[in-house]
């Protein structure tokens, strides 16, 4: 993607956005701080192991002295020797390997955790695409890398300059000691040189990793079509939705009206508002709202009523408060119930009025 994309980019990345990214095997992460932690604790182990390695080294070197002074070659003293030399090489490498291996494990582990993906090796086009080499050759990303480098370059000289310089009485000295103090002298000032080079180079992988860090956010913000089109993934098409409701709506709207017949009385204000009540004393031990509604749904519930023969009654503080309080398919509120009744007592002289 080109770098001026990324000025549309303005807004944060999603939960869902990271999650897919990481699963991608896209995380923050600087090689600088791999690399430093790698040779850090490799110093340190062939610090910490140099006397038992010298030792093994030594011994080493003196059976090879006596096996060539006494030299049997055949197929068997081959094999002999070519074991030997294998155990010794791994007796001697495997130690300082553990140590690098770990080191390079918890590097990964303290930058992006516990993360397994084979995604990273999927081939892609784009990777052997030699436009988007050129690209990638003269990014931003690039530059800042090639700068970096040289930066390490010139920390690296400076340090060294820096510790030998401390140390230059003592390499003119070193004509007239022994072999075995050259050696010494040598080994302890290279893991001197090389342990101060990795503890400035800490300082170098951790101003890296916060600017993977930058780069990784900036790589994942995403634009405004982006953030609506996640959205709509995730919580479904708004117009798709609200198509949904307007179904539900309309189908519960016809459930009621179906319920309206069944209505003892309805009550209205009597224009704007109408509630169907519904009393039967072997049904419910209180009156039950069947449906209710404003204006057009209003006027279709006194509609229904007429035809039904259903008494219809105007009550307007008893339409207002009820139409608010009391809810579909429900018992009327306890305050409601003298005002119902009164109003029930009246349909049911009607109805033997209309009897008699």
């Amino acid at each position: 993607m080109p770098e001026d994309s990324f000025e549309d980019r303005t807004e944060a990345p999603s939960s869902k956005r990271r999650r897919d990214a990481r699963e991608k095997g896209n995380v923050a992460k600087s090689t600088e701080i791999n690399s430093v932690l790698v040779l850090l604790m490799g110093i340190v182990a062939l610090r910490v192991m140099s006397p038992w390695l010298f030792k093994e080294m030594s011994w080493c070197i003196n059976h090879s002295f006596q096996m060539i002074s006494h030299p049997v070659l055949n197929q068997n003293s081959f094999l002999v020797y070519s074991r030997n030399a294998l155990i010794i090489f791994l007796k001697l490498s495997l130690p300082v390997a553990v140590v690098i291996l770990f080191a390079g494990v918890l590097a990964n582990i303290i930058q992006v955790g516990f993360l397994f993906t084979a995604e990273p090796l999927t081939p892609k086009f784009e990777r052997i695409n030699p436009i988007s080499g050129l690209q990638r050759m003269f990014s931003m990303r690039s530059i800042v890398e090639v700068i970096k480098s040289i930066v390490k370059m010139a920390i690296i000289a400076t340090v060294a300059y820096l510790t030998l310089k401390g140390r230059y009485q003592e390499l003119i000295l070193l004509g007239d000691t022994t072999i075995g103090a050259f050696w010494v002298f040598i080994l302890k000032l290279g893991f001197t040189l090389v342990f101060r080079i990795a503890l400035v180079l800490i300082i170098l992988a951790l101003l890296d990793y916060g600017y993977q860090r930058f780069e990784h956010e900036k790589q994942l913000k995403m634009t405004r079509y982006e953030v609506k089109e996640e959205r709509k993934q995730l919580e479904g098409d708004p117009m798709v939705k609200a198509r949904i409701r307007s179904l539900q709506r309309e189908m519960a709207r016809r459930r009621m009206m179906e319920e309206v017949p069944k209505a003892t009385v309805v009550v209205t204000n009597p224009t704007t508002l109408a509630i169907a009540i519904r009393y039967e004393q072997t049904e419910t031990e209180a009156p039950v709202v069947v449906a209710k509604g404003k204006h057009l749904i209003a006027q279709r519930i006194k509609e229904i009523a007429v035809k039904e023969s259903i008494p219809v009654v105007e009550d307007k503080p008893l339409a207002r408060a009820m139409y608010d309080q009391a809810k579909i398919g429900q018992q009327i509120p306890v305050e409601f119930y003298n005002a119902v009744a009164e109003i029930l007592a009246y349909v049911y002289k009607l109805k033997h009025k209309a009897a008699a």
